[in-house]
């Protein structure tokens, strides 16, 4: 039996999890649906639809009646729809199809359920970086963080990355941001000329609706943005665990920065670098680290501003 794929015994758990109630889902149409289709509402297409457990009534049979859905459901009548939804804290999901009867809308419970499996991609990172010490207490770390997938690190970020329904979220975000940089414009909080503000709020506002294999899981550290005079780090805290953000304000830290090379005799660039936390910006449980450098060899620093900017270091 395949351990991704629930059946029998483990279907009936499911099930009766599902008619105990206060379990919400969220349901997505299948994107094939709609390649042939003129008009069509693209929220339905992109957007998971949350579906809280007082608008649903599940039956002993697996049917699964939906109380006053709102039109954006209504349009996906007869069409195939994934079904996701967390049981223990594992993400399962099953595909069925939205049905209108005399008895209601309802949708019908498969005898296979699949887990839902992390789209973990097998590639070659072009940076990761390593912080393997905290200089105040002597204390070794071991903390990998990997460029965020939602932006292109060596791109000059630009605001029209930020989409569209998080840009009036992101700006009132930024101007309390640029306020505070008004005020150490002059001290050693001085941001430069801001730039990397746009990945900082980019990442702040951005709400990820996919489900995963594992609820509450804690997540990476990601890179958000690195030119030869920062990098910028991003957390987003699992607020239902003991987790606290990896870095505080003034701390310095040790820090590899590993880049691959294409070509040449050796497969990475290795960049020993002194970092200190010169800002720490947070929405919600999210969190942002603004990182100077404090010490780096020079022909490093030459290799960053290359690597950054595509110009020559002059």
């Amino acid at each position: 039996m395949d351990d991704k794929k629930l059946s029998g015994i483990e279907r009936e758990l499911v099930l009766q999890y599902l008619i105990d109630g206060n379990v919400p889902v969220t349901i997505t149409p299948l994107e094939n649906q709609y390649e042939a289709d003129k008009i069509h509402s693209l929220n339905a297409q992109v957007i998971p639809i949350a579906i809280r457990p007082e608008h649903m009534t599940v039956k002993d049979n697996g049917e699964i009646f939906l109380e006053n859905p709102n039109q954006n459901v209504l349009d996906l009548i007869n069409k195939q729809i994934k079904v996701e939804f967390y049981f223990n804290r594992v993400g399962l999901f099953f595909i069925s199809t939205l049905k209108s009867t005399k008895k209601g809308i309802y949708l019908q419970l498969p005898k296979i359920i699949d887990r839902i499996s992390d789209d973990v991609e097998e590639k070659e990172y072009d940076l990761i970086a390593n912080v393997y010490y905290e200089l105040k207490s002597k204390k070794n770390l071991n903390i990998n963080c990997y460029p965020w997938n939602k932006i292109e690190l060596y791109k000059r970020p630009v605001w029209k990355i930020i989409p569209l329904e998080n840009q009036k979220k992101a700006k009132d975000i930024l101007e309390n941001f640029v306020e505070t940089a008004k005020s150490e414009k002059n001290t050693s909080k001085n941001i430069g000329n801001g730039i990397q503000l746009i990945s900082v709020c980019h990442f702040l506002t951005y709400k990820e609706d996919k489900m995963e294999s594992m609820q509450n899981r804690q997540k990476p550290v990601n890179i958000l943005y690195i030119d030869h005079e920062r990098v910028v780090l991003g957390q987003e805290i699992n607020n239902s665990s003991e987790s606290e953000k990896s870095f505080e304000l003034d701390y310095e830290y040790g820090m590899k920065l590993s880049f691959s090379i294409k070509k040449g005799p050796v497969d990475t660039r290795d960049i020993f670098v002194t970092i200190q936390v010169n800002q720490i910006y947070q929405n919600d449980n999210k969190y942002c680290f603004d990182c100077k450098y404090k010490t780096m060899q020079e022909e490093d620093l030459r290799f960053l501003y290359e690597k950054t900017t595509s110009s020559l270091f002059i």
